[in-house]
C-alpha cells in the first residue's frame, strides 16, 4: 500500500522547490572524436521508497546488473563526474547506461549530483526514469487542478496509448487496470495530468470528459526522463505489466538479462486414486492424523469422461498439462475394480496430447520409515536409535518400474526428470531435517538429473547428489477434494477463527494466514471466493519472470474439475492483458531446471564482478566468466558475430530478442552488432 500522506509531503516540497535549470557542458574534442562506451550497467537511486524497490526487483530478477545508491546513508558515494564516466584505453566510457530516480530530483533544488546527472546524462544519451513523482510542469505535465486527478487510482481502467504501443509497451494488449483486491484498503494513490509540451503520454485513464497520463516520456534539454506519476509496489499487477516496458525504455532496448512469462501445471498422482477429505470429520479418512477415519475413507479419482475433456480443454485452450504418473497405484485400483480401467485406457489413447513425468510406481514415502502412531508422525529407530530409511534399492525400483510401464504403453517421457510423491526423499521438516542418504545414489543409478522439490518448503535450487531440484509452486486448490462445496469447507476449515467454526489455524499463525471475516458459503464460495484469488496468485507469478512450475492432483480434474475454472482465469486473463508477441511459455521441468542454475551461475558472477559488458555505437560486447552464459536482450535485427559472418540473434519475444548465449568457437566474448 502508497503512502499517499508521505508522497502529498513530497508533492509540496517539490512544488515550492522546482529543479533549476542545468547548464550542460560541451562534450570535450576526444569525446566528440571517439565513440563513447557505454557501460551495461543501470544506477539505481534509493530513498527506500516501494517504486524505487519494485524498478531494483524487476533489474534484479531479470539479470540486469546494478549499482544502488543508498540516499539514507551517510557512507554513501558522491553521485559527481568522477562517478559516472571516465576513460578506459583512450575512450569516453559512462559507467551506466540508465539511471533510476526516486522522483525527478531527490536531491533538492540547485544540488550539485543533480546537476552532475543531467550533464552526464545529455552528454551520453542516457535515459532516466522517475520512479514516482507528482504532476507538474517540472515533469511536463499540467497541475492535477488543470484536467487532472490525484487520489485513490484502485480498480481504474487505464490503456496503453498509440506511442506506448508503438513504444516501450507494445508488447501489452492494451488494458491496465489497477488492482482493488479490498473494498477495505486503499492499494494505491497517484496523480493523473494532461501532458504539456516535450511530454509524449504511453499509459493514460479517463479523467472527466477526457484522458490524463499516467506514465510518459518527458524530452526536454538534450535529456529524457520516464515520468511515473503514480505508487506501486513489486507484486502489484500494474507494475508487472508496466515493468518490462520500464526496462526497455531505459536501457534503450539493449540490455544484459532476458524476461519471460511462463507458466506450466503439473498434474501429479495421475492413474492413482486421492483421499477425499471428511465434512463431517474436518479431516481425511486414509491419511494421517484423522481421529474416528477409519472405515469413512472415500477416494477421488478420473473417469474416462474426465480424460476426454481433459484433451478436449487442452486444445481449446492451446496449453497442454503435465501429467506425473503412478502406474503402479493405478493397476492396484484396476485389480481391485474387475480389472477394467477405462480412464487409463483412455489417457494412454491419448498419451501423446500430454508431456509425461515419473511418479514413482506406487507413490510410497521415499524419505523414512514413518511411525504414523503418533500425530504428527516421527521417524522410525532401529535398537541402536538410528533413523530407519527407505533403502536405495527400493528408491530405484520405484523409478524403474513406472519408467518401464510408460515405455510399455509407448508414452514418452524425459527420463532425467522425477517427483517423488509428497516430494518425499527429500528433507521433511521437523520430522526428517536431512533427504534420505539413500535417495541420491538411488537418482543416480537411474540417471536422474532433476527432482521437483516444493517450493514452500524449499524455494531455491540445490544439489541432491548429482542431480538438482526444481521447486515447483503448490496451487491452492486441494488434493483431497474433488467437488467446488468440499474445496470450500475444507478451506473455511482451515481460514475461519473457532468461533466461526474453523479450525482456528488462522488466529494461531496470523504471520503467516489471515483469518476470513465470515466463513465461505459452501455452494458458491469456491467459485466466487477461492478461484479468483488462486487466479491473482498463480498469475503473479506468470508476471514476475518465474519459471517454477505449479502443481495440483488429478483429484481436481475429477468430478466437479476443481481446477479448469482457476487455470481458465489465468490463461484468459493473460491473453487479454498481453499481445501475442509475448506468448506464455510452457516448458518441460528440466529446462526450467536449466534456467534457474543459468540464472545462479550469472547472479553469482554479477555478484563478484566478473562480468564485462559494453555498448560502443551498434557494437555490443559481453565478457563472463568461463562456462558462464549471458542472458542478453537486444532489438530486432540484431546479428551476433560468429567466427566467420553473422546470424541472427536469440529468440523474439515481447518486440526483442534474446537469448543466454557464450562466445562462438575460437571467441573469448560475445560480440552483437545491432542494426
Amino acid at each position: 500500500m502508497v503512502n499517499k500522506n508521505r508522497m502529498n509531503r513530497v508533492a509540496a516540497a517539490m512544488a515550492a522547490a522546482t529543479l533549476m535549470s542545468v547548464a550542460v557542458p560541451a562534450a570535450s574534442a576526444e569525446a566528440a572524436a571517439v565513440t563513447p562506451r557505454i557501460d551495461l550497467r543501470v544506477l539505481v537511486v534509493d530513498d527506500g521508497g516501494s517504486s524505487v524497490e519494485a524498478i531494483t526487483a524487476e533489474l534484479r530478477d531479470t539479470g540486469v546488473p546494478y549499482t544502488r545508491v543508498d540516499l539514507g546513508s551517510s557512507s554513501r558515494p558522491v553521485i559527481n563526474a568522477a562517478y559516472l564516466s571516465d576513460t578506459v584505453d583512450g575512450r569516453p566510457r559512462a559507467k551506466f547506461q540508465g539511471v533510476v530516480l526516486p522522483n525527478e530530483n531527490p536531491f533538492g533544488a540547485g544540488s550539485a549530483e543533480m546537476t552532475a546527472l543531467a550533464a552526464y546524462e545529455t552528454t551520453y544519451g542516457i535515459r532516466q526514469v522517475d520512479a514516482y513523482t507528482w504532476s507538474h510542469p517540472g515533469v511536463g505535465l499540467e497541475y492535477t487542478d488543470n484536467g487532472g486527478y490525484s487520489g485513490t487510482l484502485d480498480g481504474t481502467q487505464a490503456a496503453v496509448t498509440a506511442a506506448g504501443k508503438t513504444g516501450p509497451f507494445g508488447y501489452l494488449g492494451g488494458q491496465v487496470t489497477f488492482e482493488d483486491n479490498s473494498p477495505l484498503v486503499p492499494e494505491s494513490y497517484g496523480f493523473m495530468g494532461k501532458p504539456r509540451t516535450g511530454y509524449t503520454s504511453y499509459l493514460d485513464a479517463p479523467v472527466g470528459s477526457g484522458r490524463a497520463s499516467l506514465v510518459g516520456e518527458y524530452a526536454h534539454d538534450g535529456r529524457s526522463e520516464l515520468v511515473v506519476t503514480f505508487g506501486y509496489n513489486q507484486y502489484q499487477q500494474q507494475f508487472r505489466l508496466l515493468a518490462r516496458g520500464i526496462v526497455e525504455w531505459l536501457t534503450q532496448g539493449v540490455h544484459l538479462g532476458q524476461e519471460r512469462n511462463y507458466f506450466a501445471v503439473h498434474v501429479d498422482d495421475v492413474f492413482a486414486p486421492d483421499a477425499r477429505w471428511s465434512k463431517e470429520l474436518n479431516c481425511t479418512p486414509g491419511d494421517y492424523a484423522c481421529a474416528g477415519g477409519e472405515g469413512q475413507e472415500s477416494t477421488i479419482r478420473m473417469t474416462a469422461a474426465d480424460a476426454q475433456y481433459a484433451a478436449q480443454w487442452q486444445t481449446s485452450k492451446n496449453f497442454k498439462l503435465d501429467m506425473l504418473f503412478n502406474a503402479g497405484a493405478g493397476e492396484e485400483w484396476k485389480a481391485e475394480h474387475g480389472g477394467v480401467d477405462a480412464m487409463t485406457a483412455q489417457l494412454v489413447a491419448d498419451r501423446a496430447k500430454y508431456r509425461w513425468m515419473n511418479h514413482t510406481y506406487t507413490h510410497p514415502f521415499l524419505g523414512c520409515v514413518q511411525d504414523t502412531t503418533t500425530s504428527p508422525w516421527t521417524c522410525k529407530k532401529n535398537a541402536q536409535g538410528v533413523i530407519q530409511y527407505m533403502s536405495r534399492a527400493e528408491i530405484s525400483a520405484q523409478i524403474r518400474d513406472n519408467n518401464n510401464w510408460a515405455a510399455a504403453k509407448g508414452i514418452t517421457t524425459d527420463r532425467t526428470e522425477l517427483v517423488t510423491g509428497e516430494h518425499s526423499g527429500l528433507k521433511t521438516a521437523p520430522q526428517q531435517p536431512v533427504d534420505n542418504p539413500n535417495l541420491a545414489g538411488a537418482l543416480a543409478d537411474n540417471g536422474i538429473k532433476w527432482a521437483g522439490s516444493d517450493n514452500s518448503r524449499e524455494p531455491a535450487q540445490r544439489a541432491v547428489g548429482a542431480a538438482l531440484t526444481v521447486p515447483r509452486h503448490p496451487m491452492n486448490v486441494y488434493y483431497n477434494t474433488g467437488t467446488n462445496a468440499e474445496m470450500a469447507d475444507e478451506y473455511n476449515w482451515i481460514y475461519t477463527s473457532r468461533a466461526d467454526g474453523g479450525s482456528g489455524a488462522c488466529e494461531d499463525n496470523p504471520a503467516t494466514s489471515t483469518c476470513l471475516p465470515a466463513p465461505l458459503d459452501v455452494n458458491t464460495g469456491y467459485t466466487s471466493y477461492i478461484v479468483p484469488q488462486e487466479a491473482r496468485t498463480a498469475l503473479r507469478h506468470v508476471l514476475a519472470n518465474d519459471p517454477r512450475p505449479h502443481y495440483v492432483h488429478q483429484s481436481n480434474l475429477a468430478e466437479d474439475r476443481t481446477l479448469y475454472p482457476v487455470l481458465n482465469q489465468v490463461l484468459d486473463t493473460y491473453r487479454t492483458l498481453y499481445a501475442p508477441s509475448a506468448p506464455i511459455v510452457n516448458q518441460t521441468m528440466k529446462d526450467t531446471g536449466v534456467e534457474l542454475t543459468r540464472r545462479a551461475a550469472w547472479d553469482k558472477a554479477i555478484a563478484n564482478n566478473q562480468v564485462t559488458a559494453y555498448r560502443i555505437g551498434k557494437d555490443v560486447t559481453v565478457k563472463a566468466p568461463s562456462g558462464v552464459v549471458a542472458p542478453i536482450t537486444a532489438p530486432n535485427g540484431t546479428k551476433k558475430q560468429l567466427l566467420l559472418g553473422t546470424a541472427d540473434f536469440g529468440t523474439a519475444y515481447a518486440g526483442t530478442r534474446s537469448a543466454w548465449t557464450g562466445p562462438e568457437l575460437l571467441q573469448s566474448a560475445v560480440t552483437l552488432k545491432l542494426l
